[in-house]
């Protein structure tokens, strides 16, 4: 047990590094805002939550400790960043920012379109 353990913990921890690069690495590299949220929203909440995960496992089976801490921060993180991805997104299409000009679709674009149309027509 002891070796498997190690090794899942070993495995998640440098698993979530790998996806944290991947993030930092998305970050630089995507050329929108758009794409930059995806990146920081999906790879670093992932590799945040091997990590954790990762912590969660040494400290239950080798300290015998249950950390509710630990749990809290993931359920946090699993739940707030994702949210807070959208909701940057959301305000940046809100106030004009620009799609990247190698975008293929605007999905948003005809409902908000809608949306003002039927709030004109109702004042």
């Amino acid at each position: 047990m002891s070796l498997i353990g190690e090794l899942l913990i070993a495995i998640l921890v440098l698993l979530g590094a790998l996806f944290c690069g991947l993030g930092a690495f998305g970050l630089v590299r995507l050329p929108d805002v758009y794409l930059r949220s995806h990146a920081a929203t999906k790879s670093a909440t992932l590799g945040v939550l091997c990590v954790l995960t990762g912590a969660f496992l040494f400290f239950f089976f080798y300290i015998d400790t249950l950390s509710v801490k630990l749990l809290l921060a993931i359920v946090f993180v699993f739940i707030t960043s994702p949210v807070a991805g959208h909701l940057n997104g959301r305000a940046a299409y809100r106030s004009g920012v620009p799609l990247w000009k190698g975008s293929v679709q605007d999905d948003l674009k005809p409902v908000l379109e809608k949306n003002k149309t039927k709030q004109d027509d109702s004042q």
